[in-house]
């Protein structure tokens, strides 16, 4: 009768001990994620699972033999000669197993709680960062585009007359009609015949041919004996070639030459250009 009780209770044990090895083993494969954590911790563990599986093929043992239960002396911690005492060990190791488990998870939950927020917080500065960024550009570009501050127009036909060479030296017809329209409104004598003449040549930078044609003429007009007035009438041939009337700019060039037979040799030989060019005998 004794013999049977032993028996029983060494496959009652047996049986915790296989029950006790497969929840440790559910335990390590749960905490795959665990140990990439901290692997000194996944192979400690590793070694006290194989303690254990020796010490269930040691009860095994004694059970198909039938003899006595031999003392786990594999397996770390207290050692104690009983089957009671043995379980109460297991157990504790597993309580103390899960409570580990429970720890490393509760600390990889917490690093991953900071670094989503740690991540959030960088992203943030990046996007404002990024605000600033656009926010400077755009501010610099609105100020680039915006106009200087308003520089005073000149206001005697002289300065007029200075700002409208100035413009039409950088090709800037434009500005140099609008100074030499402004200058005539109130230039006299000399320089309203240069501001004419201005005018004139802005014209034909805008290749408005026969409006220019018109304008050297009056320059000349207004003042047949002066110094201008070859340069005018050399104009008027230059405008009417441009527009292709040849009669006409040969017209033109005669006037030049019978009125100013002796003209600076520049007028001289644009004169003889023009004729060659407009075919004039």
């Amino acid at each position: 009768m004794k013999s049977r009780v032993k028996a029983v209770r060494v496959v009652r044990h047996g049986l915790v001990l296989s029950g006790l090895v497969a929840l440790l083993m559910g335990t390590t494969s749960s905490m795959g994620h665990a140990q990439d954590v901290t692997s000194r911790e996944g192979i400690a563990l590793q070694d006290q699972i194989l303690a254990l599986k020796q010490a269930m093929s040691q009860m095994q043992s004694a059970q198909s033999e039938g003899g006595a239960l031999p003392p786990p002396s594999a397996t770390p911690g207290r050692s104690s000669g009983s089957s009671g005492d043995l379980v109460s060990q297991l157990l504790e190791r597993v309580s103390t197993l899960e409570q580990q488990q429970r720890d490393m998870r509760g600390e990889i939950d917490q690093l991953t709680n900071d670094l989503q927020q740690k991540t959030a917080a960088l992203s943030k500065q990046v996007a404002d960062s990024q605000f600033a960024a656009q926010a400077g550009a755009g501010g610099g570009s609105t100020s680039a585009a915006a106009p200087a501050e308003p520089v005073a127009r000149p206001n005697t036909p002289d300065a007029l007359l200075s700002a409208g060479k100035a413009a039409l030296q950088k090709r800037d017809y434009e500005t140099a009609h609008d100074n030499a329209e402004a200058a005539l409104k109130s230039a006299k004598g000399a320089f309203r015949v240069d501001a004419q003449f201005l005018l004139a040549q802005s014209l034909a930078g805008q290749k408005q041919y026969r409006q220019s044609a018109v304008a050297y003429y009056d320059a000349y007009r207004q003042s047949p004996k002066s110094a201008r007035a070859p340069d005018a009438l050399l104009g008027v041939t230059a405008a009417l070639l441009a527009l292709g009337d040849k009669k006409s700019a040969c017209e033109a060039l005669g006037k030049l030459n019978n009125e100013f037979p002796s003209p600076a040799p520049r007028v001289s030989h644009a004169a003889e250009i023009y004729g060659r060019k407009g075919g004039c005998n």
